[in-house]
């Protein structure tokens, strides 16, 4: 079991930076449910979608669900990628649109500006409602665009592409902090 400390306000944490995770030294301790607790500034990190942080009895809490522990599926990731697709989709059928039918090219970006929801499923749901026909078309775009993605998609490349832009953030961050030395010697007058 994996679980999350987070110290706020000790001198393990600058003011500027954000709570840090403490996985590995946690993974070798034996934790009862995630029950471990630490008397000092509690944060409670709940994990579904956003880590929010909250004050309660100045302990520390572990928590063993966070957002970005995936010990079994990546659901998240599956429904921003649904998301994504759907989106591209409704971009596609509006540019459609746009040059074949501008009435409904018209009818269809006022409901896209008046949606609140995102492009999830509620997005599709309600757009079925209101025309089926439109609805029926992104469904169909998006299965096709995710189709030609999967395809083309290299994910030796994409992991190849995260490993160096980490990298290059570290580089960029180390050369951030690093102090350099003056040149001294330069200044000094030889005589």
């Amino acid at each position: 079991m994996v679980g999350a400390v987070s110290f706020v306000g000790s001198s393990v944490v600058d003011s500027h930076t954000t709570p840090r995770l403490f996985l590995d030294a946690m993974s070798s301790c034996n934790l009862s449910g995630g029950d471990l607790v630490f008397q000092r500034n509690l944060i409670a990190l709940s994990g579904a979608k956003n880590l929010k942080k909250r004050r309660i009895n100045k302990s520390i809490l572990i928590v063993n669900e966070l957002a970005g522990q995936y010990e079994d599926t990546f659901e998240d990731v599956k429904a921003q990628i649904l998301t994504y697709f759907t989106y591209k989709a409704v971009r596609t059928v509006l540019n459609q649109l746009y040059e074949m039918n501008p009435t409904q090219y018209r009818w269809f970006y006022d409901f896209v500006a008046s949606n609140e929801n995102g492009y999830g499923k509620s997005f599709i749901r309600n757009l079925g409602k209101e025309k089926h026909d439109l609805a029926e078309r992104v469904m169909v775009t998006r299965l096709h665009l995710y189709g030609k993605w999967i395809k083309k998609c290299d994910h030796a490349e994409m992991y190849e592409r995260i490993s160096d832009q980490n990298l290059q953030l570290m580089r960029e961050r180390l050369v951030e902090t690093v102090i350099w030395p003056t040149d001294d010697t330069s200044s000094e007058v030889v005589g």
